[in-house]
């Protein structure tokens, strides 16, 4: 008689929180991840990262992170050595001598790293590259897909090389504000009458984003966004636009979602509508022509394409009533994973239920990982 083992559940580690504006916004997307992995098949390993960069490790880490009580959870750390891949734990490290600061102890080897890091230091690349360098695999875009997606004025350049019709905008520097908001001013103006709109150039959800009506909104406008970053974008206002998102999912052959539409219950589709009154509608699938559709999508997984995107995606795009004309806004390369995001909801639409989406980011990230192990990183010369 044989007995059959069980086979073996992946590790995985599920990153949250960080030096973000959201930061509470990825706190409670890791709650939805966490409750979505099947422990039957993985063995899962909460990690936070405080406001001021601290990993941390320990029992109801979200809750505590949530508070700001994080005195009795461990300090935490993956290092980019490949021969020392894995989570680590750094024992009492702020009560060690200089001499012993360096000491630590593996807790585990890591199969897959499940950032859910929205914004600065986890969604523009730099997560991307501290994983690359430690030879792990991990959901989503690579360095280059992340960086660009996060940019949204180097995205929009992409855009326009690739022929995929954007928004109207310019980008200022926390400087050119800073020194002379007159002349920011002018600048912004410059590409067409208001409304217009400030947005941090590498943020999402949201934050630091402000309608400007008048030449005295424009200023106060850019000073909310340079609080939250040195590159600012200024975009076109649209009159009678209509939002529309899709979702991507995969590597080298990516496939969208039905689309869907939001209904902001504000001027515009403010974090407060996205996460704290979730008064927002969506209506999944949007109620527009099927042509329209079928090239929304299809512009989707061609922008997906052009930055090189991994993993998942949500492509956010305006349709003008007017016109008919479809313009991409932006690609969200980690986008918001809470109860009541978009991004699983146009997934559920579409037949893939969220335990089954986050199953299938998984293996794609085990997919990307496979093909950079193929790639050659010795050269010889035949001399």
């Amino acid at each position: 008689m044989t007995t059959q083992t069980s086979p073996k559940k992946l590790r995985v580690a599920v990153l949250f929180g960080g030096r973000s504006g959201e930061h509470d916004v990825s706190l409670m997307s890791a709650r939805s991840v966490i409750a979505a992995l099947d422990p039957a098949k993985y063995e899962i390993f909460p990690v936070g990262i405080t406001h001021a960069g601290h990993w941390l490790m320990g029992e109801n880490i979200l809750d505590a992170l949530a508070n700001n009580k994080t005195e009795s959870l461990e300090h935490a750390a993956i290092f980019p050595d490949p021969q020392h891949a894995g989570l680590h734990a750094l024992r009492n490290i702020l009560s060690r001598s200089e001499a012993e600061r360096m000491q630590y102890e593996k807790i585990t080897d890591i199969d897959v790293m499940f950032p859910v890091l929205h914004g600065t230091f986890g969604e523009d690349g730099t997560l991307q590259g501290l994983f690359e360098l430690a030879d792990v695999a991990y959901v989503g875009a690579g360095v280059v897909g992340s960086a660009v997606g996060m940019d949204k004025g180097i995205f929009k350049d992409v855009m326009r090389a690739n022929d995929i019709p954007v928004v109207d905008w310019v980008i200022l520097r926390r400087a050119e504000i800073q020194n002379d908001m007159d002349a920011a001013i002018r600048k912004a103006e410059s590409i067409g009458a208001y409304p217009l709109f400030a947005k941090p150039a590498n943020l999402g959800s949201s934050v630091g984003i402000t309608k400007c009506n008048t030449r005295a909104d424009l200023g106060e406008g850019l000073m909310e966004a340079a609080a939250f970053d040195r590159r600012i974008l200024v975009e076109r206002g649209l009159v009678n636009a209509r939002e529309i998102e899709v979702s991507v999912l995969g590597n080298d052959a990516p496939i969208s979602s039905l689309a869907g539409e939001v209904l902001p219950s504000r001027e515009f589709y403010s974090y407060e509508s996205k996460y704290v009154d979730g008064t927002s509608g969506l209506v999944i699938p949007a109620e527009i022509p099927a042509e329209t559709s079928e090239r929304i999508r299809e512009l989707a997984v061609r922008a997906y394409k052009a930055i090189d995107c991994a993993g998942m995606a949500r492509a956010d795009f305006f349709l003008e009533k007017e016109t008919g004309r479809v313009l991409l806004n932006e690609l969200n390369t980690l986008p918001g994973f809470t109860s009541i995001s978009m991004y699983p909801k146009l997934w559920n639409a579409t037949n893939l239920s969220y335990p089954q989406l986050v199953d299938r980011l998984i293996e794609l990230a085990l997919e990307r990982k496979a093909e950079r192990d193929a790639t050659t990183r010795e050269f010889r010369s035949a001399q």
